[in-house]
């Protein structure tokens, strides 16, 4: 079973086992979440769509670690005017484990 959810304004397609790393999500490491925001869930005889979510379903997850991504360096230039600078960013992500997904049926 299978399940496509949505948070930091991506969509993902998750199991049960898998490791997804999203954009940062509060909580601590080793604790439980729940993502109310279930858009599909599929892999039975049957699919399940929501307009927009599916009432009822969630995932459940364990965090597993929050950490940056690595250094994203952006480079500024304008031609013949001396102008140079260097800009670096470290996006926050939180890496979960889904340990499991309810179809509230």
């Amino acid at each position: 079973m299978y399940a496509v959810i949505r948070t930091g304004g991506k969509q993902y397609r998750v199991e049960k086992g898998s490791r997804v790393r999203v954009e940062k999500l509060s909580g601590s490491v080793g604790e439980e979440i729940k993502l109310d925001d279930v858009l599909l869930i599929g892999g039975t005889s049957d699919i399940k769509v929501g307009t927009p979510r599916v009432s009822g379903a969630s995932v459940t997850a364990r965090i597993l670690e929050q950490d940056r991504a690595a250094k994203v360096l952006v480079y500024k230039v304008k031609k013949r005017k001396k102008y140079r600078k260097t800009i670096g960013h470290r996006q926050p992500f939180t890496c979960i484990e889904i340990t499991g997904i309810s179809t509230g049926a």
